[in-house]
């Protein structure tokens, strides 16, 4: 009994070895691990909205007004705080006014209103920040990806209102133009976020997680996507030169596609011996179904032995048997064989 507990304590104590070993060796998920992000409380905003007020240079009324959207308790019209911010942000700034009222209009096709305020130095980072968040927004909503791009690359969750949305619209971009290491990035951090995200951005997320981890360079797949974006570009007018590249990646991935299927064929033929016998013997001889003439070629194999001269009455036997075993026209090509049979032997007499 004590040599068996001692070797069930020298397995136990290797498993857990073991265990350890695998543990402290094993790669980290690059989408698991603690947030290196935090949605700012609304305490925290509200702050910087009054501070931003006191500095804007605009009138006691429009700062009144502007101060009574921000409470000391969220409202509930607020659960968009990045829309809720830039309408703040809109009753002070003429910039910022003129922005929202274009992102409103209709225009076809889409594009974005000038911005370069928004890199001007003297535009608070604050105000800076969520602008661009908020128009790189809409411009995913209008399929503007590179545009999209321009606006959120460099952001920093810190500066804005809403972090998630800036890390979700990020991936969304960046898996749009087929940048898939970056937007496996940027989607670790959105689901580092845990309860943090909204429920709405995670059950997409999940999604393209999924989409981007079976992407592979060059496949079919690949390519019909780089078609699409082609295609969504043209949509727009825009022909330029970046369409062009586009294209000619294109041409040289469906290249490399049939450059492959013709070497795997070449193989394939090559690894089949010439005249090789067959690894399975034929199968057994039967009748194969259809509906023939019942015509045979004719042989002179002479008439000592009085082949194919049955009785009538042995003759019907044989055919009912037919009709027993096989299916019913088979009975038929028989019969047809039998009359061609019998006119022949007439005509010869």
């Amino acid at each position: 009994m004590r040599n068996c507990a001692a070797r069930i304590t020298a397995m136990l104590v290797l498993l857990v070895l073991a265990a350890g070993q695998a543990g402290a060796t094993a790669p980290p998920d690059p989408l698991t691990g603690p947030a290196t992000w935090k949605t700012p409380e609304w305490a925290e905003l509200r702050g910087q909205v009054l501070a931003w007020l006191e500095s804007s240079g605009a009138d006691v009324e429009t700062r009144q007004q502007a101060a009574e959207r921000w409470p000391d308790s969220e409202p509930p019209e607020a659960s968009d705080r990045l829309a809720y911010l830039i309408e703040t942000f809109a009753l002070a700034d003429t910039n910022m006014a003129a922005l929202t009222a274009a992102l409103a209009a209709e225009t076809t096709p889409r594009a974005l209103p000038p911005v370069d305020w928004l890199a001007a130095p003297e535009c608070p980072k604050f105000v800076s920040s969520n602008g661009r968040l908020y128009l790189g927004r809409w411009a995913v909503q209008q399929q503007l990806y590179d545009e999209a791009l321009e606006q959120l690359d460099g952001l920093a969750t810190d500066d804005v209102a809403d972090p998630a949305g800036l890390l979700f619209y990020q991936t969304v971009v960046r898996q749009r133009l087929l940048q898939k290491k970056a937007a496996m990035e940027s989607l670790g951090r959105l689901l580092q976020g845990g309860e943090q995200v909204p429920r709405r951005y995670l059950a997409v997320a999940e999604l393209m997680r999924l989409d981007l981890e079976g992407l592979e360079d060059d496949s079919l797949d690949h390519i019909a996507r780089r078609m699409d974006d082609i295609r969504r570009r043209l949509q727009f007018g825009r022909a330029n030169q970046k369409v062009q590249e586009i294209e000619r990646g294109v041409i040289e991935s469906l290249d490399k596609l049939i450059e492959k299927a013709k070497s795997e064929q070449q193989q394939a033929q090559a690894g089949t011996p010439q005249g090789s016998q067959p690894s399975q013997p034929a199968p057994d001889s039967r009748i194969l179904p259809g509906r023939g003439p019942g015509e045979v070629t004719k042989k002179d194999i002479g008439d000592g032995s009085g082949w194919g001269d049955l009785p009538p009455k042995d003759r019907e036997a044989a055919l009912q048997q037919i009709g027993r075993e096989f299916p019913a026209h088979y009975r038929d090509v028989i019969e047809q064989y039998f009359r061609r049979l019998a006119g022949t032997e007439a005509d010869q007499k």
